[in-house]
Protein backbone atom coordinates (compact mmCIF):
# COMPACT_ATOMS: atom_id res chain seq x y z
CA UNK A 1 0.00 0.00 0.00
CA UNK A 2 1.34 3.55 -0.50
CA UNK A 3 2.31 5.55 1.59
CA UNK A 4 1.14 8.85 2.14
CA UNK A 5 3.72 11.76 0.76
CA UNK A 6 4.92 14.49 3.01
CA UNK A 7 5.23 18.13 2.63
CA UNK A 8 7.07 21.01 4.91
CA UNK A 9 4.25 22.37 7.24
CA UNK A 10 5.68 25.48 9.39
CA UNK A 11 4.24 25.15 13.31
CA UNK A 12 2.90 28.87 12.53
CA UNK A 13 0.64 27.29 10.07
CA UNK A 14 -1.74 25.82 12.51
CA UNK A 15 -4.92 27.33 13.21
CA UNK A 16 -4.64 28.25 17.27
CA UNK A 17 -8.27 29.36 17.79
CA UNK A 18 -11.51 29.34 16.05
CA UNK A 19 -11.96 31.60 12.85
CA UNK A 20 -14.63 33.57 15.62
CA UNK A 21 -11.84 34.29 17.58
CA UNK A 22 -9.34 35.72 15.29
CA UNK A 23 -11.96 38.10 14.06
CA UNK A 24 -13.89 36.35 10.92
CA UNK A 25 -17.14 34.63 10.70
CA UNK A 26 -17.02 30.69 10.33
CA UNK A 27 -17.76 30.75 6.64
CA UNK A 28 -15.19 33.21 5.61
CA UNK A 29 -11.78 31.04 6.09
CA UNK A 30 -9.77 30.88 3.06
CA UNK A 31 -10.72 27.89 0.29
CA UNK A 32 -8.55 26.04 -2.46
CA UNK A 33 -10.37 25.09 -4.84
CA UNK A 34 -8.61 22.57 -7.25
CA UNK A 35 -10.55 21.29 -10.64
CA UNK A 36 -10.59 17.79 -11.15
CA UNK A 37 -10.68 18.06 -15.00
CA UNK A 38 -8.29 20.87 -15.66
CA UNK A 39 -6.26 20.80 -12.77
CA UNK A 40 -6.23 24.43 -12.15
CA UNK A 41 -5.75 26.11 -8.37
CA UNK A 42 -8.08 28.96 -7.46
CA UNK A 43 -7.77 30.57 -4.15
CA UNK A 44 -10.91 32.33 -2.86
CA UNK A 45 -12.88 32.08 0.45
CA UNK A 46 -15.36 29.51 1.99
CA UNK A 47 -18.22 31.97 1.54
CA UNK A 48 -18.07 32.17 -2.36
CA UNK A 49 -18.72 28.57 -2.71
CA UNK A 50 -21.60 28.51 -4.70
CA UNK A 51 -19.39 29.91 -7.41
CA UNK A 52 -18.28 26.59 -7.97
CA UNK A 53 -21.39 24.47 -7.42
CA UNK A 54 -23.99 23.99 -10.13
CA UNK A 55 -28.06 23.52 -9.63
CA UNK A 56 -28.65 19.73 -8.94
CA UNK A 57 -25.29 19.32 -7.18
CA UNK A 58 -25.70 17.33 -3.83
CA UNK A 59 -23.62 18.02 -1.13
CA UNK A 60 -23.89 15.26 1.24
CA UNK A 61 -22.92 16.06 5.05
CA UNK A 62 -21.97 14.24 8.16
CA UNK A 63 -24.36 15.33 11.17
CA UNK A 64 -22.89 13.78 13.36
CA UNK A 65 -22.08 15.88 17.01
CA UNK A 66 -18.77 16.14 18.78
CA UNK A 67 -18.70 14.81 22.11
CA UNK A 68 -16.54 16.32 25.33
CA UNK A 69 -14.94 12.96 25.05
CA UNK A 70 -11.68 13.98 27.29
CA UNK A 71 -13.02 12.75 30.77
CA UNK A 72 -10.19 12.96 33.78
CA UNK A 73 -10.60 10.54 36.19
CA UNK A 74 -8.15 8.90 38.78
CA UNK A 75 -7.58 4.93 40.07
CA UNK A 76 -10.67 4.18 42.29
CA UNK A 77 -7.37 2.40 44.59
CA UNK A 78 -5.77 5.34 45.08
CA UNK A 79 -3.71 4.83 41.73
CA UNK A 80 -2.78 7.22 39.39
CA UNK A 81 -4.96 9.93 37.68
CA UNK A 82 -5.93 9.11 33.81
CA UNK A 83 -7.03 11.03 30.84
CA UNK A 84 -9.77 8.89 28.94
CA UNK A 85 -9.89 9.83 25.42
CA UNK A 86 -12.79 7.78 23.66
CA UNK A 87 -12.11 6.58 20.40
CA UNK A 88 -14.85 4.22 19.28
CA UNK A 89 -18.20 3.09 20.85
CA UNK A 90 -18.66 -0.62 20.24
CA UNK A 91 -21.51 -2.88 19.64
CA UNK A 92 -21.71 -4.15 22.98
CA UNK A 93 -22.00 -0.85 24.61
CA UNK A 94 -18.02 -0.48 25.59
CA UNK A 95 -16.27 1.63 24.04
CA UNK A 96 -12.63 1.64 23.43
CA UNK A 97 -10.22 4.62 24.27
CA UNK A 98 -6.85 6.36 24.40
CA UNK A 99 -5.82 6.17 28.35
CA UNK A 100 -3.11 8.96 28.65
CA UNK A 101 -1.45 8.99 32.50
CA UNK A 102 -1.52 12.48 34.10
CA UNK A 103 2.50 12.33 35.07
CA UNK A 104 5.42 10.54 33.91
CA UNK A 105 5.20 8.28 30.64
CA UNK A 106 1.73 8.60 29.35
CA UNK A 107 1.11 4.82 28.55
CA UNK A 108 3.12 3.31 31.52
CA UNK A 109 1.32 4.74 34.92
CA UNK A 110 -0.06 0.85 35.83
CA UNK A 111 -2.50 0.50 33.20
CA UNK A 112 -3.89 -2.92 33.85
CA UNK A 113 -7.26 -4.91 32.90
CA UNK A 114 -9.93 -4.67 36.27
CA UNK A 115 -8.41 -1.32 36.74
CA UNK A 116 -11.82 1.04 38.10
CA UNK A 117 -11.60 4.49 37.03
CA UNK A 118 -13.54 7.34 38.87
CA UNK A 119 -14.74 10.00 36.86
CA UNK A 120 -17.19 11.59 39.60
CA UNK A 121 -21.10 12.38 38.87
CA UNK A 122 -21.55 8.40 40.21
CA UNK A 123 -19.95 7.31 37.08
CA UNK A 124 -16.95 4.70 36.80
CA UNK A 125 -15.28 2.86 34.27
CA UNK A 126 -13.86 -0.37 34.36
CA UNK A 127 -10.65 -1.08 32.24
CA UNK A 128 -10.73 -4.44 30.35
CA UNK A 129 -8.43 -5.55 27.35
CA UNK A 130 -6.34 -3.82 24.93
CA UNK A 131 -7.65 -3.36 21.73
CA UNK A 132 -5.51 -6.08 19.12
CA UNK A 133 -5.55 -3.82 16.17
CA UNK A 134 -4.69 -0.93 17.78
CA UNK A 135 -2.34 -1.63 21.13
CA UNK A 136 -2.76 1.91 22.37
CA UNK A 137 -6.24 1.39 22.82
CA UNK A 138 -7.92 -0.14 26.13
CA UNK A 139 -11.53 -1.20 26.12
CA UNK A 140 -13.59 0.32 28.82
CA UNK A 141 -16.83 -0.37 30.49
CA UNK A 142 -18.64 2.09 31.96
CA UNK A 143 -21.04 1.52 34.94
CA UNK A 144 -23.66 3.84 33.05
CA UNK A 145 -25.36 3.50 29.38
CA UNK A 146 -27.30 4.78 26.50
CA UNK A 147 -28.55 8.14 27.32
CA UNK A 148 -27.69 8.27 30.71
CA UNK A 149 -23.97 8.02 29.69
CA UNK A 150 -24.08 10.74 27.18
CA UNK A 151 -25.42 13.26 30.15
CA UNK A 152 -22.74 12.11 32.19
CA UNK A 153 -20.07 12.77 29.34
CA UNK A 154 -21.73 15.98 28.40
CA UNK A 155 -21.41 17.06 32.23
CA UNK A 156 -17.77 15.42 33.06
CA UNK A 157 -15.80 15.65 29.47
CA UNK A 158 -14.17 18.20 27.38
CA UNK A 159 -13.21 18.22 24.01
CA UNK A 160 -10.03 16.39 22.82
CA UNK A 161 -7.38 19.03 22.43
CA UNK A 162 -4.13 19.04 21.13
CA UNK A 163 -0.94 20.87 21.46
CA UNK A 164 -1.06 23.41 18.94
CA UNK A 165 -4.90 24.94 19.89
CA UNK A 166 -4.36 28.08 22.26
CA UNK A 167 -6.93 27.38 24.69
CA UNK A 168 -9.66 24.38 25.61
CA UNK A 169 -12.15 26.44 23.65
CA UNK A 170 -15.91 25.82 24.44
CA UNK A 171 -17.65 21.96 22.74
CA UNK A 172 -19.64 24.99 20.52
CA UNK A 173 -16.81 25.91 18.53
CA UNK A 174 -16.22 22.24 17.97
CA UNK A 175 -20.06 21.42 16.59
CA UNK A 176 -21.37 22.14 12.81
CA UNK A 177 -24.48 24.13 12.64
CA UNK A 178 -26.05 21.07 11.78
CA UNK A 179 -25.04 18.60 13.58
CA UNK A 180 -27.53 16.42 15.44
CA UNK A 181 -26.27 13.00 16.45
CA UNK A 182 -24.18 12.89 19.35
CA UNK A 183 -20.61 10.14 18.62
CA UNK A 184 -17.64 11.96 17.42
CA UNK A 185 -14.36 11.53 19.60
CA UNK A 186 -13.32 14.77 17.35
CA UNK A 187 -15.36 17.12 14.81
CA UNK A 188 -16.05 16.62 11.75
CA UNK A 189 -14.55 19.53 10.57
CA UNK A 190 -15.19 19.38 6.89
CA UNK A 191 -18.60 21.42 7.53
CA UNK A 192 -17.41 23.56 10.20
CA UNK A 193 -17.53 26.09 7.88
CA UNK A 194 -21.28 26.14 6.67
CA UNK A 195 -23.34 28.73 8.30
CA UNK A 196 -27.53 28.58 7.83
CA UNK A 197 -27.52 31.56 5.32
CA UNK A 198 -25.47 29.68 3.55
CA UNK A 199 -27.22 26.83 3.47
CA UNK A 200 -30.33 28.53 2.42
CA UNK A 201 -28.57 30.46 -0.36
CA UNK A 202 -26.91 27.15 -1.98
CA UNK A 203 -30.88 25.67 -1.27
CA UNK A 204 -32.27 28.97 -3.61
CA UNK A 205 -29.31 27.76 -6.01
CA UNK A 206 -30.69 24.35 -6.66
CA UNK A 207 -27.93 22.86 -4.47
CA UNK A 208 -29.57 19.74 -2.96
CA UNK A 209 -29.01 18.28 0.57
CA UNK A 210 -28.77 15.22 2.43
CA UNK A 211 -27.69 13.70 5.32
CA UNK A 212 -25.71 10.88 6.86
CA UNK A 213 -23.69 9.85 10.53
CA UNK A 214 -20.42 8.63 10.80
CA UNK A 215 -19.04 9.05 14.00
CA UNK A 216 -15.37 9.81 14.00
CA UNK A 217 -12.85 8.34 15.90
CA UNK A 218 -9.22 9.71 16.95
CA UNK A 219 -6.81 11.72 14.76
CA UNK A 220 -3.96 10.72 16.63
CA UNK A 221 -3.16 7.92 19.15
CA UNK A 222 0.10 10.01 20.72
CA UNK A 223 2.15 7.95 19.12
CA UNK A 224 3.97 8.97 16.51
CA UNK A 225 5.24 5.44 15.28
CA UNK A 226 1.82 4.21 15.77
CA UNK A 227 -0.12 6.97 13.84
CA UNK A 228 2.86 6.73 11.19
CA UNK A 229 1.58 3.34 10.17
CA UNK A 230 -2.06 4.61 9.87
CA UNK A 231 -4.31 1.87 11.25
CA UNK A 232 -7.89 2.37 10.33
CA UNK A 233 -10.30 2.93 13.44
CA UNK A 234 -13.43 0.76 12.80
CA UNK A 235 -15.89 3.92 13.04
CA UNK A 236 -20.27 3.12 13.06
CA UNK A 237 -22.42 4.86 10.12
CA UNK A 238 -25.90 5.28 9.42
CA UNK A 239 -27.33 6.54 6.07
CA UNK A 240 -31.29 6.51 6.07
CA UNK A 241 -33.48 5.24 3.18
CA UNK A 242 -34.21 9.12 2.18
CA UNK A 243 -30.06 9.94 1.78
CA UNK A 244 -30.05 7.04 -0.37
CA UNK A 245 -32.30 7.38 -2.79
CA UNK A 246 -31.44 11.10 -3.16
CA UNK A 247 -27.84 9.82 -3.88
CA UNK A 248 -29.04 7.17 -5.80
CA UNK A 249 -31.09 9.39 -8.25
CA UNK A 250 -28.27 12.06 -8.30
CA UNK A 251 -26.00 9.33 -10.01
CA UNK A 252 -28.98 8.13 -12.50
CA UNK A 253 -29.54 11.46 -13.68
CA UNK A 254 -25.28 11.96 -13.78
CA UNK A 255 -25.34 14.68 -11.18
CA UNK A 256 -22.32 15.34 -8.85
CA UNK A 257 -22.54 14.07 -5.59
CA UNK A 258 -19.98 16.42 -3.53
CA UNK A 259 -18.69 14.77 0.25
CA UNK A 260 -18.47 16.96 2.81
CA UNK A 261 -15.45 15.46 4.60
CA UNK A 262 -13.54 12.45 4.28
CA UNK A 263 -15.76 10.80 6.53
CA UNK A 264 -18.73 10.83 4.29
CA UNK A 265 -16.38 9.73 1.58
CA UNK A 266 -15.73 6.64 3.61
CA UNK A 267 -18.96 5.81 4.81
CA UNK A 268 -20.65 6.24 1.01
CA UNK A 269 -17.66 4.26 -0.55
CA UNK A 270 -18.60 1.36 2.38
CA UNK A 271 -22.07 1.23 2.07
CA UNK A 272 -21.96 1.44 -1.96
CA UNK A 273 -21.76 -1.12 -4.56
CA UNK A 274 -19.70 -1.78 -7.30
CA UNK A 275 -21.73 0.26 -9.29
CA UNK A 276 -21.72 2.71 -7.12
CA UNK A 277 -25.74 2.10 -5.46
CA UNK A 278 -26.03 3.37 -2.19
CA UNK A 279 -27.28 0.60 0.59
CA UNK A 280 -29.37 2.40 3.66
CA UNK A 281 -28.82 0.94 7.13
CA UNK A 282 -26.53 0.83 10.08
CA UNK A 283 -22.61 -0.44 9.48
CA UNK A 284 -18.93 -0.12 10.79
CA UNK A 285 -16.20 0.80 8.46
CA UNK A 286 -12.69 0.62 8.56
CA UNK A 287 -12.22 1.26 4.63
CA UNK A 288 -9.09 2.63 3.53
CA UNK A 289 -8.90 4.68 0.51
CA UNK A 290 -5.75 5.23 -1.59
CA UNK A 291 -4.67 6.24 -5.13
CA UNK A 292 -5.43 2.02 -6.26
CA UNK A 293 -9.51 2.92 -5.38
CA UNK A 294 -11.72 3.47 -7.64
CA UNK A 295 -14.68 5.80 -6.45
CA UNK A 296 -18.15 4.58 -7.12
CA UNK A 297 -20.39 6.65 -5.45
CA UNK A 298 -18.80 10.32 -4.65
CA UNK A 299 -17.49 12.54 -7.44
CA UNK A 300 -16.38 15.67 -5.20
CA UNK A 301 -15.16 16.36 -2.20
CA UNK A 302 -14.94 19.26 0.48
CA UNK A 303 -11.88 18.74 2.75
CA UNK A 304 -9.73 20.21 5.39
CA UNK A 305 -5.96 20.73 5.07
CA UNK A 306 -4.34 17.49 5.92
CA UNK A 307 -1.12 17.07 7.75
CA UNK A 308 2.22 15.42 6.06
CA UNK A 309 1.78 12.00 5.50
CA UNK A 310 -1.36 11.53 7.19
CA UNK A 311 -3.57 8.92 5.87
CA UNK A 312 -5.96 10.91 4.38
CA UNK A 313 -4.06 12.53 2.07
CA UNK A 314 -3.89 9.13 0.54
CA UNK A 315 -7.32 9.46 0.44
CA UNK A 316 -7.31 12.69 -1.36
CA UNK A 317 -5.00 10.69 -4.21
CA UNK A 318 -8.07 8.62 -5.07
CA UNK A 319 -9.62 11.88 -6.44
CA UNK A 320 -6.42 14.02 -7.86
CA UNK A 321 -2.75 12.60 -8.45
CA UNK A 322 -0.64 12.86 -5.66
CA UNK A 323 1.67 15.44 -7.38
CA UNK A 324 -1.02 17.95 -8.24
CA UNK A 325 -1.89 17.57 -4.56
CA UNK A 326 1.37 17.94 -3.43
CA UNK A 327 1.59 21.06 -5.50
CA UNK A 328 -1.56 22.80 -4.40
CA UNK A 329 -0.37 22.22 -0.53
CA UNK A 330 3.04 23.54 -1.20
CA UNK A 331 0.94 26.81 -2.90
CA UNK A 332 -1.07 26.92 0.06
CA UNK A 333 1.65 26.88 2.65
CA UNK A 334 2.99 29.80 0.35
CA UNK A 335 0.50 31.59 0.64
CA UNK A 336 0.19 31.12 4.30
CA UNK A 337 -3.67 28.64 4.77
CA UNK A 338 -4.31 27.58 8.39
CA UNK A 339 -4.58 23.81 9.14
CA UNK A 340 -6.33 21.61 11.61
CA UNK A 341 -9.96 21.50 12.65
CA UNK A 342 -10.41 25.57 12.84
CA UNK A 343 -8.16 26.01 9.59
CA UNK A 344 -9.21 26.77 6.06
CA UNK A 345 -10.54 24.53 3.44
CA UNK A 346 -10.18 22.54 0.19
CA UNK A 347 -12.77 21.74 -2.60
CA UNK A 348 -12.08 19.20 -5.02
CA UNK A 349 -14.77 19.59 -7.81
Amino acid sequence: MSAPFSFTLPPELAAKEPPERRGIARDQVRLMVIDRRTGRVIHTRFDHLSEFLQPGDLLVFNTSRTLPASLKGCDAKGGPCIEVRLAEHLPDGSWLALLLCQKGDPFSCGLRKGMEINFGDQLTGVVDEQDKRIPRLWKIRFSKSGAELVDSIYRLGQPIRYEYVSAPWDLDYYQTVYAQQPGSAEMPSAGRAFTWRLLLDLKRQGVETAYLVLHTSLSSYMDDELDAQHPASEEEYFISEASAEKINRAHAQSRRVIAVGTTVVRALESAGDEEGIVRPGHGYTRLRITSEYVLTTVDSLLTGLHEPEASHLDLLTAFLPAEQIRSAYEEAVRLGYLWHEFGDLNLIV
